[in-house]
């Protein structure tokens, strides 16, 4: 495994998924690639200035790649715009990604049926194998 491609929910800390991603990465010797996404279809549909996203996304990218770093692991890490799964999956394809990491959904039965869930929808969409770590 030469790339693992991880995405960083914009606005969350998630220690663990950076943690996990760090031990593929003394497993495998892949490089860890991470990317985050604003989230924003539109910018203009949106009550908040897609820079607003785009912080707290550049703060999740930071905090993976700071974590990774601590840990031994070098990383690079981008912000992307747009919607969250398009974004990651391009991102992974640009890169030639072996895999893509994300963590798993923290969002109750209804609300994934109603809202989605990006990691359901990166497994159903993706062209390349999706690992969805758990915090548990």
């Amino acid at each position: 495994m030469q790339r693992i491609v991880v995405a960083a929910k914009a606005g969350a800390d998630q220690p663990w998924l950076a943690d996990a991603a760090a031990e593929l990465s003394h497993q495998t010797g892949g490089a860890v690639l991470v990317v985050s996404a604003d989230g924003l279809d539109v910018e203009g549909l949106s009550p908040v200035p897609r820079s607003e996203f785009r912080a707290a996304a550049q703060a999740a990218v930071d905090g993976f790649v700071e974590r990774l770093a601590a840990a031994g692991v070098p990383a690079e890490g981008e912000v992307r715009p747009g919607l969250v799964v398009s974004a990651v999956l391009l991102y992974a394809e640009e890169k030639d990604a072996d895999l893509i990491v994300c963590g798993a959904s923290t969002k109750g039965r209804v609300a994934r049926k109603v809202l989605g869930s990006v990691p359901v929808e990166l497994i159903g969409r993706a062209r390349r194998p999706v690992l969805v770590i758990s915090p548990s």
